[in-house]
């Protein structure tokens, strides 16, 4: 069995192109950032389903007007973790893992939040008459009000942007595009009613802490244990 799932990646032409753009030594640490998203989104609500959720909307949430159109920016932020994550990868094995643990570091912060804080929002009331509003809707059909604080949609983004800067590879510009990115990703989180003002402050700490610790705790293969 297993020789047979060993003939098929030799076998496979598409995995032999995945193979040749994604460096050998990413594999582990992008799969690794990958589950513990899921973990973390997802698996913390077997936890927090049945606890008191908490609101952290604020006098600043109530000013933000709601504004369909970001939903654009907040759906092509999964197209900048894609791309900003496998780039990054690419630089160098050192940057790959110093980034990718940032990363894991910064989502286990985000699971204890999620189960010691579990929080939820009250959505703004979306009337599905054009197509900013439709895929409103749809988001909000298909994603729950839950494990807001703090957002992963700013730390990733922003995770994205800090490891853009660390690369020498790449022009300024394209160090800016990402910062510009990432700032629209985290106004969008707040301008479709996705997150609460405090949410995004706590994505980009976060972020900034996993960072922190990632340079601080330094190790030639942080990823040995898989």
């Amino acid at each position: 069995m297993i020789r047979s799932g060993k003939l098929f990646f030799e076998n496979n032409k598409w995995f032999e192109k995945v193979k040749g753009f994604i460096p050998s030594y990413a594999y582990k640490p992008l799969c690794c950032a990958l589950l513990l998203n899921f973990v973390a989104y997802y698996g913390t609500r077997v936890f927090t389903d049945s606890m008191a959720h908490y609101s952290f909307v604020s006098n600043i949430d109530r000013v933000i007007p709601f504004s369909s159109i970001f939903i654009i920016f907040y759906l092509l932020a999964y197209l900048q973790w894609i791309v900003g994550y496998i780039v990054i990868s690419k630089e160098s094995k050192e940057i790959c893992y110093s980034v990718l643990f940032a990363d894991v570091i910064s989502k286990s912060t985000c699971m204890l939040c999620f189960i010691l804080i579990p929080t939820t929002m009250v959505r703004a009331f979306v009337y599905p008459d054009n197509f900013s509003s439709i895929l409103v809707s749809l988001v909000y059909q298909h994603d729950a009000p839950v494990n807001l604080f703090p957002s992963i949609h700013c730390l990733e983004s922003w995770i994205c942007f800090r490891g853009f800067m660390k690369m020498k590879t790449i022009p300024v510009w394209c160090k800016w595009v990402m910062f510009i990115i990432s700032v629209l990703v985290c106004a969008s989180t707040v301008l479709v009613k996705q997150h609460v003002f405090v949410d995004v402050i706590a994505g980009i700490v976060v972020a900034e802490l996993g960072i922190f610790f990632s340079k601080k705790w330094n190790k030639k293969n942080p990823f040995f244990f898989i």
